[in-house]
């Protein structure tokens, strides 16, 4: 019997300046395998941080979005799913953005039709809030992307080609820390040369992205906005950045809205980069990543 199955990326968001906008797609995957149909849409089994998933079909975010794009889409019934996720819950690493992708990709395979990724995005930005995660994860590499679409309806979206040098270095501590926990720390409120000075920023922290010059990846990556409301949350975490930093990162900033730390440094002292924020962080993990650069694709597989 064939099957279908997906591989989507983590992904890390807001990159200092970049805050709900830009995207970048991690070699950190969930896997999701659909064995066989059924009547309802359930697991069969979910192996490494997939274990950890709700129970209740409807407050899981692959089983909910494989079963609204299915249903559609034009499909019938469910199927029983396998999953496999390495991406950790809750530190910023765009867990339920790829849980959501994985949804999306799975459920209009197995409806038989041939969707349009653009049209999937406007439905997954509305369903996880904001667009950076999802559009990473869904499209691969670094991506632009605004939850307001363009005057001819097409999604706010756009792809830049990351540097081929640039590798990733992740840090994150066992501790959680909430999206929706992280935004009730930013303030109502920043003064206007803070507001001035992030697209500023930003403009140098694309070109870094594009080039890999790590002079322009740091001078771009510091923000104003978010990073220093969030980052006193993440015990160790001020310390853990400027120990990246002295590592020989050229850019290091929190991943996403946190607990995960996240750094670019050259392949040579990637390690050395992620395993000086490990160090700081309480029982940190530290990984050395490759950049996800092309878009996840539904297989046939045998044997399913």
């Amino acid at each position: 019997m064939n099957s279908f199955e997906i591989q989507v990326p983590a992904s890390t968001s807001n990159l200092g300046p970049g805050f709900d906008l830009i995207g970048l797609a991690l070699e950190l995957v969930l896997r999701v395998r659909a064995l066989a149909p059924a009547a309802t849409w359930s697991f069969a089994a979910r192996h490494g941080t997939a274990a950890g998933w709700p129970d209740d079909p409807a407050r899981d975010f692959v089983l909910s979005t494989a079963r609204d794009v299915h249903a559609r889409y034009g499909g019938q019934g469910g199927f029983r799913l396998e999953a496999w996720s390495e991406i950790p819950v809750a530190r910023g690493l765009g867990s339920s953005g790829a849980a959501r992708v994985a949804g999306a990709l799975l459920g209009a395979a197995l409806s038989g039709r041939d969707v349009p990724r653009e049209e999937l995005l406007r439905e997954l930005i509305a369903s996880e809030g904001h667009p950076d995660n999802v559009a990473a994860s869904l499209f691969g590499g670094c991506t632009l992307c605004h939850e307001v679409p363009l005057a001819d309806g097409r999604p706010a979206l756009l792809q830049l080609e990351p540097a081929p040098q640039l590798v990733a270095a992740v840090a994150w501590p066992s501790t959680t820390l909430s999206t929706r926990a992280s935004r009730a720390a930013l303030p109502r409120e920043v003064a206007f040369s803070a507001a001035a000075e992030n697209p500023r920023r930003l403009a140098f922290l694309l070109e870094g992205l594009r080039t890999g010059d790590p002079a322009l990846l740091a001078f771009g990556s510091r923000d104003a906005l978010h990073v220093p409301f969030r980052l006193p949350a993440i015990e160790g975490g001020e310390r853990a950045l400027q120990r990246a930093l002295e590592a020989g990162a050229c850019l290091a900033t929190l991943s996403g809205s946190g607990s995960a730390l996240f750094a670019l440094a050259p392949r040579a002292s990637c390690q050395d980069v992620a395993d000086a924020m490990a160090a700081e962080l309480f029982e940190g993990t530290a990984r050395v990543l490759e950049l996800s650069r092309k878009a996840p694709a539904v297989r046939s597989v045998q044997g399913a």
